[in-house]
């Protein structure tokens, strides 16, 4: 059956703004991918987001009038003043529709677990571990005043301060020399009058140069770095604690966790986390891969706000969805 109506689901990271547009049947009709969405991570985040929205709705042919729904998931969304700059991301013209602004791991959840109990990693740009458990409660690692530094910039800000201090052997040489090369230095003492100087004087610039790293960092500690061993591992320690603390208020004896971003997804993360929960306290985890990007969980998010019925043929349809 062909619909008119559309709802639109919106991921809104601190690098990337992801936009779907589907039907009410689940049939993907547009995506659009820009910059960031978070004004503390990107100073064109309005404009980011705006252009997202209108490129996919021309993408799907429709108008604003037709969008019955739009869930935004915002990285950054932490408290309720924050919907103080989060609104004005979808304030468009003719979009009257009923709006649903949230954290982005709430649509990331929605995704990847399809709003089933289960526990989601997020450690890319951002980093947060949220839970939801079998009676629909909510939480997240922040309600406990507990955070995992994994998040890209946080390891790649370890690593260097490991580097600098002196704390290397002959295991680091590879990863000294890529940290160099990023920072476009020739020296560990060229390294040290940079640090000395705070790297660079715009922070977003900044802890985008860091962010960037990461993936060097999480390579090496695959080659057996020492730094950067020990860097991943101090985080992965962390996205371990953060886990069980959620855990705890499970009634399941098995807790279903899956991860999501560049970080969390990376090889070594992947491997050792996994490796760490297998021995978990509280409970036991069953590792899954995520079912839906969190895109596609917020349509799903806003759809479940409208009441219209997610059969397992509406999610499938998204799933086999060619932007998906």
């Amino acid at each position: 059956m062909v619909t008119d109506e559309v709802v639109i689901g919106i991921d809104g990271g601190g690098t990337h703004t992801r936009v779907l547009v589907c039907d009410l049947n689940g049939n993907a009709l547009a995506y659009c991918e820009k910059g960031g969405a978070s004004i503390y991570k990107d100073r064109s985040a309005v404009n980011n987001v705006h252009t997202a929205i209108h490129e996919a709705l021309e993408a799907a042919d429709k108008q604003a009038h037709q969008v019955v729904g739009l869930a935004a998931g915002i990285a950054g969304y932490d408290e309720p003043s924050d919907l103080d700059w989060i609104a004005p991301l979808t304030d468009l013209p003719g979009l009257s529709c009923p709006k649903w602004h949230v954290n982005d791991a709430v649509v990331a959840h929605s995704g990847a677990l399809l709003a089933k109990p289960g526990i989601i990693v997020i450690s890319g740009t951002g980093s947060i571990i949220v839970g939801i458990t079998e009676d629909g409660r909510f939480m997240r690692n922040y309600d406990f005043h507990h955070y995992a530094a994994s998040a890209a910039r946080f390891i790649a800000y370890d690593a260097a301060y490991e580097v600098l201090a002196g704390h290397v052997n002959l295991t680091d040489e590879a990863l000294i020399q890529s940290m160099l090369e990023h920072w476009n230095v020739a020296s560990i003492s060229e390294f040290a009058k940079l640090a000395r100087s705070g790297f660079e004087a715009d922070e977003q610039e900044r802890n985008k140069t860091f962010g960037t790293f990461a993936p060097l960092l999480t390579a090496a500690a695959e080659q057996g770095s020492s730094v950067a061993v020990s860097v991943c591992d101090r985080a992965i320690h962390q996205i371990k604690v953060g886990i069980e603390l959620l855990a705890a208020a499970f009634a399941s004896e098995t807790v279903e966790v899956a991860f999501i971003g560049s970080v969390a997804n990376s090889p070594y993360f992947i491997k050792r986390l996994s490796e760490q929960l297998r021995c978990g306290a509280n409970k036991q985890y069953t590792i899954v891969e995520p079912k839906l990007p969190p895109a596609a969980g917020a349509v799903l998010y806003a759809m479940n706000q409208l009441n219209k019925p997610i059969t397992d043929d509406v999610w499938r349809r998204i799933q086999n969805s060619e932007f998906v």
